[in-house]
């Protein structure tokens, strides 16, 4: 299902949706001036922070799943990378300086365009806060993450892989396709 789009960008002509030539997706194309926009999915972004067994969560300020618990996460800015963005989300959400270790998980999206890349890292220190988008944080063993109060089914399946992974005393890459959720 291809987002709504009305009006080009570039000129402020109306567009409609076609397959451009030598495309096979039918895309928004600018009557006037002819400029095809491409809307692809959107990258969020976080990481698995860890301090001495226990990984860092943020419980949600904002919509959507407002009060529910997340790693600290968010969408991709345009100009950084998504290292940079695990780095940024985390001090946003979490005011947590972290140590980036490597890309751990990938859950792609596609009912909603969103592709979720998780990191694993390491806290520096314990001097972490809710940020604007938080209401708190705190630290979680893996016997007391609050698993039926997690926002996201792409969080619940990093923490259940970073947890496996660490029991079997290894870490591996993960990628995941979330199928939409029943009654979407």
């Amino acid at each position: 299902m291809a987002p709504v789009m009305n009006y080009c960008n570039e000129c402020g002509a109306r567009v409609e949706l076609r397959v451009p030539a030598g495309d096979t997706l039918p895309r928004h194309v600018c009557a006037h001036c002819a400029t095809i926009h491409y809307l692809n999915p959107k990258l969020v972004i976080g990481c698995v922070a860890e301090w001495r067994g226990d990984v860092l969560l943020c419980r949600r300020a904002i919509e959507p799943r407002y009060g529910l618990w997340t790693l600290p996460a968010g969408f991709m800015e345009n100009g950084e990378s998504t290292t940079q963005a695990a780095l940024r989300e985390t001090l946003e959400e979490a005011c947590a300086r972290i140590e980036i270790d490597e890309l751990f998980s990938l859950v792609n999206v596609p009912y909603i365009n969103q592709v979720h890349l998780f990191y694993r890292g390491r806290l520096l220190d314990t001097d972490f806060a809710a940020g604007t988008e938080s209401l708190e944080t705190a630290l979680f063993s893996e016997a007391a993450i609050p698993w039926h109060d997690l926002a996201f089914r792409s969080v619940a399946l990093c923490l259940e892989a970073y947890f496996d992974d660490r029991r079997a005393g290894r870490f591996r890459f993960h990628e995941n396709d979330l199928p939409p959720p029943a009654g979407y």
